[in-house]
């Protein structure tokens, strides 16, 4: 016989004892979707527009670039650097979702730049198994920026490479500086 889950609060403030912060998070998605109303759109971005951006929390990108739902596809991961999965996103967003415009967007005091690839040598004496992935960690922003551009618009698989621009956001000032990708 199993016990059933306690009876969320419906304000997310007001948890039971013990509740986790995806309890949270499930409560708070309760709230908003009580008062959803299906905006009526398609996944085609309206701005035809892809941004590409770390995923550090400080960084609320639909504020800071005026962005509104439905404007932008948004892929973030560490460091928002241009992997090969990222490339997949890209393709799907450009080829099947008709985005032509890519932004990549690094950012001051990432901890991609504290990082390096002995990450993945620790990570594989504690499991047991060295990690398919690069740490794709960096010391200069800037040059990283410079390379997730290249990757870009090198690839084969993005048929729209023209308008890629790469800038690094000020996590203390909220501004964007754009990186020359000549350098």
């Amino acid at each position: 016989m199993t016990t059933p889950t306690p009876r969320l609060a419906q304000s997310p403030d007001r948890l039971p004892e013990g509740a986790t912060v995806i309890d949270r998070l499930v409560t708070a998605n309760r709230v908003y979707a009580a008062g959803f109303v299906d905006p009526g759109m398609g996944a085609s971005p309206v701005q035809r527009v892809a941004v590409v951006a770390c995923m550090d929390a400080r960084i609320d990108l639909h504020a800071a670039l005026g962005l509104q739902l439905g404007d932008c596809h948004t892929v973030r991961n560490a460091g928002g650097v241009v992997t090969d999965d990222t490339i997949r996103s890209l393709t799907i967003s450009q080829r099947a979702l008709g985005t032509r415009s890519v932004i990549l967007i690094h950012h001051t005091g990432c901890g991609l730049q504290s990082l390096t690839e002995d990450f993945r040598h620790e990570l594989e004496m504690e499991v047991g198994q060295r990690p398919a992935w690069a740490v794709e960690a960096f010391r200069d922003v800037d040059q990283d920026v410079r390379q997730s551009m290249q990757r870009v618009r090198t690839s084969p698989f993005l048929p729209h490479t023209d308008d890629v621009r790469g800038f690094v956001f000020d996590v203390t000032t909220g501004l964007l500086r754009e990186i020359d990708p000549r350098g």
